[in-house]
């Protein structure tokens, strides 16, 4: 049966203030909550926040204004949330996640994946019974205790049910959303037309799709990331093309300038990056995110990997204390300022002389050496960019990151 267009509710978590400008005509109504609803009663109308923080806990995180369309719900605690027509939101995803300049079928594979990502959540809203929810303030977290290696072992990870209030947040946590604030093209416009409420589906239900910027070689299976769950169309699939050479790396402006933001450009070493680490900042991280003083760091150690080299537990052995954490954006939080690109990454202690650590020497520094940017799950965008300027249809590159997935329309 084919549903009806969702209204959705966006919440901008970034915003900043109380302050907000109306562009257009709207109509005021209070609810009974409290909340205040402003409600566009023309077609061009759309409202401003000056002050929005995007990127929130990333290296390219900023304030800047933003405006949107659709209504404007203004909460008693402040919470401010955008209700709008799915396709509408689609619109500014696909212009906010990527440049409009992007190619057509990597813009129309992207439309159609962020959509089905988008009802999958909501299925997955109106299935889950929010008090037995494994819900935490900050995620899902399960806590143990690792006899092998005698320490406490502490998995996190962070997924759409963070949010109770409204369906999907502004941010990266969720899609990439910046109402009308990124131009909003005739080729995205076109994307999302063209693809009008066609959604992955598999075994009868929507997909749950993921992306990532760059899966640096292969993708990811989905319980590196999230609940340990198989889910068939998430399978770890290699991103090399014919002749050897892999999709996702690449250094073509053109590609990557048509596929990345500004901000996103400033970080141009995605596919392989190296970070080093003094020993006085690793043990001050580690204490400040974990909350746990394990004193200086002795060894950092994978215990486990995912298919694509991301690391999901890793040991951490200080002097006072030992700690084992995951899941991979977990150790990407604990060991930088903001994250790791990912946690694909191999590691070298060095002691004081620049040479190996010697035993029982307390390392000077780690050297972290990885590859790809994000959890590298479902759809790698870097890659999917180069497939469709290599001439793959849509089709074809949805095919390729979600093994077995049939495209289906869910409404009209």
């Amino acid at each position: 049966m084919i549903m009806s267009e969702p209204v959705i509710k966006v919440g901008i978590l970034g915003a900043t203030g109380s302050e907000y400008i109306l562009n257009g005509d709207f109509e005021r109504s209070e609810d009974i909550d409290g909340s205040i609803l402003f409600s566009p009663s023309s077609p061009g109308s759309f409202f401003t926040l000056p002050q929005v923080r995007i990127g929130i806990g990333f290296h390219w995180e900023r304030v800047e204004p933003q405006s949107f369309r659709g209504a404007l719900r203004i909460h008693p605690d402040g919470l401010i949330t955008n209700e709008i027509p799915t396709e509408e939101y689609l619109r500014s995803v696909i212009s906010s996640e990527m440049k409009a300049t992007a190619p057509m079928e990597f813009l129309k594979a992207h439309a159609i994946l962020s959509r089905s990502w988008l009802m999958a959540m909501l299925e997955k809203e109106h299935a889950v019974d929010q008090t037995t929810s494994l819900e935490a303030p900050g995620g899902h977290v399960r806590v143990h205790f690792d006899n092998r290696h005698q320490c406490r072992e502490i998995v996190r990870w962070y997924d759409r049910e963070a949010h109770t209030r409204f369906d999907v947040c502004a941010d990266d946590h969720c899609q990439r959303y910046q109402g009308i604030s990124r131009l909003i093209s005739q080729q995205a416009d076109k994307a999302v037309r063209e693809t009008h409420g066609i959604v992955l589906s598999y075994d009868g239900k929507v997909c749950d799709t993921r992306f990532s910027k760059c899966c640096g070689g292969r993708t990811e299976e989905f319980s590196t990331a999230w609940e340990d769950t198989e889910i068939p169309y998430l399978k770890s699939v290699s991103d090399d093309a014919p002749g050897g050479r892999c999709l996702c790396e690449t250094d073509d402006r053109d590609i990557l300038g048509s596929v990345l933001n500004d901000y996103d450009l400033e970080s141009p070493d995605f596919f392989k990056w190296e970070t080093v680490i003094p020993q006085e900042e690793i043990s001050r991280l580690i204490t400040e995110k974990t909350g746990i003083d394990l004193g200086a760091i002795l060894k950092l150690e994978p215990l486990a990997r995912g298919k694509s080299g991301r690391i999901y537990r890793l040991l951490i052995q200080g002097e006072k204390d030992s700690l084992i954490i995951g899941k991979e954006l977990e150790i990407r939080r604990v060991l930088s300022p903001t994250h790791l690109k990912s946690s694909a990454f191999d590691i070298a202690a060095t002691s004081n002389e620049g040479n190996s650590v010697a035993k029982g020497e307390i390392p000077r520094s780690f050297i972290l050496s990885g590859h790809g940017w994000g959890h590298g799950v479902g759809l790698c965008q870097i890659g999917a960019a180069a497939m469709a300027c290599d001439g793959a249809d849509y089709k074809s590159i949805l095919n390729h990151y979600f093994t077995n997935a049939k495209l289906i329309p869910l409404y009209s």
